[in-house]
């Protein structure tokens, strides 16, 4: 198989969802190296930092003022759904927070944490 048929299947399969541990772990002569991690978790493991600028409980929202995070979305602030609307009432306005976005959506908080 060529290089581009290759490309183009590995494109094929990363955008429909698809794991391929294979290819990360094709060994390379690279013995006592960490294998690749799947993509599923390390999106899930990616946080970005950001600060609170508004709480809305009625809609269940966070606003957030942020840079480029781990998903790819650029800098800017907007409002996130929170994944436990509970998580509204340990934030507040001026916090700096670590956070992940949901892979399925990137519009939902599914994980915070207060910034260090």
């Amino acid at each position: 198989m060529t290089t581009r048929f290759h490309s183009v299947l590995l494109l094929t399969l990363a955008t429909a969802g698809f794991a391929v541990p294979a290819v990360a772990q094709t060994d390379h002569n690279m013995h006592g190296m960490p294998v690749a991690m799947p993509a599923a978790k390390a999106a899930e493991a990616a946080m970005g930092e950001g600060l609170v600028k508004k709480i809305d409980k009625t809609k269940g929202t966070v606003t957030l003022a942020h840079g480029a995070l781990p998903n790819g979305m650029p800098p800017m602030t907007m409002a996130y759904k929170v994944k436990d609307p509970a998580w509204l009432d340990k934030m507040t306005v001026g916090q700096k927070i670590r956070f992940a976005t949901d892979p399925a959506d990137g519009m939902t908080v599914s994980r915070f944490e207060p910034a260090k």
